[in-house]
This record gives C-alpha cells, structure tokens and sequence, in this order.
C-alpha cells in the first residue's frame, strides 16, 4: 500500500483544499452575490453537463485504464492511445448535428419548467466536450501513475477561478450574463492545461494501424458508457430532474446540500486516483492475492477516514446551517441522507474498480441501466410530493441498491468481499458519537460550538481508532507522525 498511501495523501490534501475553495464558493459567495434562481441555473448548467458527459467521453477513461497495462510494445499503445483519443468523436459530433438541427425544440423543453435556462442551453454542450476530454487526458496520466497534477486540476483550478469570477461579478467587473459564460470557459481552459500535461507525459504518436484487439476495446467502451457513468449520472440526474419538475431556485438549495455531503466522498476520490490503475494491473496479472489485500486495506481506511468527517458533518449540521440564509435550512434533511450514502460508499473500497476491470463488466450494464430507470422513476414520484427531500430518498434508494448489488456480485464471482470485524466496530464507534454529540450545543455562537464539539469528536474518534488498531496502515501512519 506504499504508494496508494503516498499518493492518496497527496491526493486528500489538495482535494481538500479545492473543497475548502468549493466551500466559501458553495456556502457564502454563491449564496450572497447570486440570485437564487442565478445559482440555480449554474447548478442546472453543470449538472446537465455531468448528465451528458458519460455519452460524449464514450467511456474512454476507464478503457484508458483497464487495457493500457496489457499492452507491451510501443507499437501497440501508440495505435491504442490513438484511437482512445478520437473515439469520442463517434458520440459528440452526431449529438452535436442533432443539438444544432433541433436546437429550438431542446431548450425550449429544458426551459419548460423555468424560461431562464433557454438562453443558456448550448452551454450544456461545451461544458458536457470540456469535462469529457479532461477526465481523458486525466486518465491518460493515471496510467502513468501520476495522478498529483490532475487532482489539482480537477479539484482546485476551476473553484479557484470561479471565486475570481463571483467577486469579479461582486464588484460589478463582469455581469451575471458574463459570469455564467466565463464558467463554462473555465472547464474548456481546465481541459486545455491538462491535455498539455497529458501529452508531456507521453506525447501521441498517431497511428491509425491498430494492431490489437479493437473489437473487445470498442465493446468495452460502449457498454461502460452506462456501467461506468452511473454514479457519476446519479450524483446530478436529480438536480437535472429538480431543474424540471420544479422551481429552479430549489436547485441551489439542494446544491449546498449535497456539497456539504460530498466532502465525505474525498477521502475515495483521492485513493481511487491511484488504486483504479494498481487494480487493472492486479487482474491483468491474476495476482489475486494483492487484489484481495488492496480490496480490504481500502475499505477499512477509507471508512475510517471518512467516518470522522461523516460523524462532524452530522453533529455540527444544525449550528453550520444558522450560518446560511435561512431558506437553504430546507435542505437539512437531504445532508444527512446524502451523507449516509457517502459513507457507504467508502465502505465499498475498491469494488467499483474490481468490476470495470474484469471481465465481468457486462453485468453494470444490467445493473446501470436498471438504477437509473429506478432513480428516474422515484424522483418523478417523489420530488412533486416532497420537493428536494423527494430528490435525496430516491438517490438513496436507488444508490443502496445499486451499491449492494455490486457487493453481492464481486463477492460471487471473486469470492472476496471487503468487511472485517475492524468495519463493525468503526461503524459503531461513528453511530456512537454521533447520537452523542448531535443533540448536544454550548450556549455558544456557531463557530466556537462547531469547533469545540469537532475537538472533543475528532479527538475521542482519533484514540479509539489508533489504542484498538481498526487499520494498520492508519496505525503506522499516525506512529510515523508522533515520532517526528
């Protein structure tokens, strides 16, 4: 786990730090210089975006992965780079033809529910090409083991430049018009600076004489375009469905939400930078030994980790929300659900990347296609009935199924599953403070309350996990900083 750790570290810090961007953006600049339904419809645009992006990368970035390191001559993975880098093409220039000739029809039903957003519907477009082509270029340095540059990219260039842009727009520079263009621009420049990097790693040399296997490749990519995409499809289809059924500004109360809940998803974020590619290569070798080893280390290291964000976000929700406009309290609820449906997916480790790299892909295409038919069947249901609560149940329910249905396949066809006696006890220990702490306040303003209660949680958390050793790579890791 050398360098998992190494790298996943790395990789946390400055995922981190782009999320401590995120959140002044997310939580007071977004909030206080834009309109409801302005924050709204950048929600919508980017959400939207995410919704599409899937089709247009044709799931090339997990191709990238899985059949880069079976490749052993020069010869081979240059003509394999190449056609990586134009299959795209195949889905983006069609729907580009379509998005032109129906152009008309397209915005005016995106815009049915809220007439802003048809001004703005091409850029749904440009963001969708700009986020695909990154996340290429991103894998295309992972295979290289080199994933530091691209996390920065990923996740603090574009916060830091769209802080520039609301206190540019703050200060009458720019106006919301612009302010909602200059965004898009941002993730066209994103993909631009990491192609560049991408290529510095191994520059192409195209060729268009593919001497490999094109048939099982060209299968892989399209099946993985649903498989692959899910949880990426289920993280905005219901901020693109809230964009539709109800009023818009709803989104941006969702929006801070589900940021919020997020944060506990770093900790996978940055591990899976570097144990998706060791993954493929352990499958491609048979070497299931290591696989399973990697398969239980992540788990119980990423549950950790995540739980005792998990445990402050809970404890400290009700004081963290008197600091933010009082209509946003709406979304308390979906905090929390959101949260536990991070937390699971921590509890996952490295299951996704079992999957996608083995030969057993085909069945997320069942298991996809099916979560997303159930997702957009109880969010029709359920966001009329309950507004943006609606939206949070049903990516609950859809996601725990979808996550136990994975867990339940790996550990049949691999006969491995990622839990110990180390996960039940860390779940209690979080389910433990958290019925502790939550109902618990100083007398005091929000922020001392808040960092006095994450002191006491962080600390009890931090000694219990390192006296009963639920991880021995945590363990020695904490020994390492003590000794300096």
């Amino acid at each position: 786990m050398g360098i998992v750790i190494k790298q996943s570290i790395q990789n946390t810090i400055t995922t981190y730090f782009g999320f401590a961007i995120g959140a002044i953006n997310t939580l007071f600049l977004y909030t206080n210089f834009l309109t409801d339904e302005y924050y709204g419809l950048v929600g919508f645009l980017l959400s939207t975006a995410n919704v599409m992006m899937p089709f247009f990368m044709f799931g090339v970035s997990n191709t990238l992965v899985k059949f880069y390191s079976s490749y052993k001559t020069k010869n081979q993975q240059n003509s394999f780079l190449t056609l990586m880098l134009f299959l795209p093409l195949l889905a983006i220039i069609p729907i580009g033809f379509i998005g032109v000739l129906g152009y008309e029809a397209i915005s005016n039903w995106l815009a049915s529910e809220n007439a802003i957003i048809k001004n703005y519907a091409y850029l749904i477009y440009i963001i969708a090409i700009a986020m695909a082509y990154f996340e290429i270029f991103f894998a295309w340095s992972k295979i290289h083991f080199k994933s530091m540059f691209g996390n920065i990219m990923k996740e603090v260039f574009h916060r830091i430049c769209i802080m520039v842009l609301l206190f540019s727009l703050h200060y009458q520079v720019i106006d919301l018009e612009q302010f909602v263009i200059f965004v898009a621009l941002v993730y066209v420049v994103r993909m631009l600076i990491m192609k560049f990097y991408a290529f510095s790693l191994r520059f192409p040399k195209l060729t268009f004489r593919f001497n490999f296997d094109v048939a099982s490749v060209l299968k892989y990519s399209f099946l993985i375009i649903i498989a692959g995409s899910v949880a990426m499809f289920m993280l905005d289809l219901d901020k693109f469905m809230l964009g539709k059924l109800i009023e818009i500004e709803n989104i941006a109360y969702y929006n801070v939400a589900v940021f919020i809940a997020i944060v506990i998803a770093v900790p996978a974020r940055a591990m899976h930078q570097i144990t998706y590619p060791l993954t493929a290569k352990f499958i491609n070798e048979n070497d299931n030994v290591s696989l399973k080893e990697l398969y239980k280390k992540s788990s119980i290291n990423l549950v950790i980790v995540s739980g005792v964000i998990f445990t402050l976000i809970i404890v400290n929700i009700n004081q963290l929300y008197t600091l933010l406009p009082e209509e946003y309290s709406q979304a308390l609820f979906v905090v929390i659900i959101i949260s536990v449906v991070k937390l699971i997916d921590n509890l996952l480790g490295i299951n996704n990347s079992i999957i996608f790299n083995s030969n057993y892909y085909r069945i997320i295409l069942f298991f996809g296609a099916l979560i997303i038919f159930v997702a957009v069947l109880l969010n029709y249901i359920l966001i009329p009935i309950y507004n943006i609560k609606g939206a949070a149940i049903a990516t609950f329910l859809a996601l725990i199924l979808y996550r136990s249905l994975k867990i339940w396949y790996v550990n049949k066809k691999f006969n491995m599953h990622p839990f110990s006696k180390s996960t039940l006890y860390v779940l209690l220990l979080i389910t433990l403070l958290c019925l502790a702490f939550y109902f618990w306040e100083f007398s005091w303003s929000p922020i001392p309350n808040i960092l006095v209660k994450s002191v006491f949680v962080t600390a009890i958390y931090g000694f219990v996990v390192y006296r009963f050793r639920f991880s021995e790579d945590i363990t020695i890791l904490i020994n390492k900083i003590l000794k300096r």
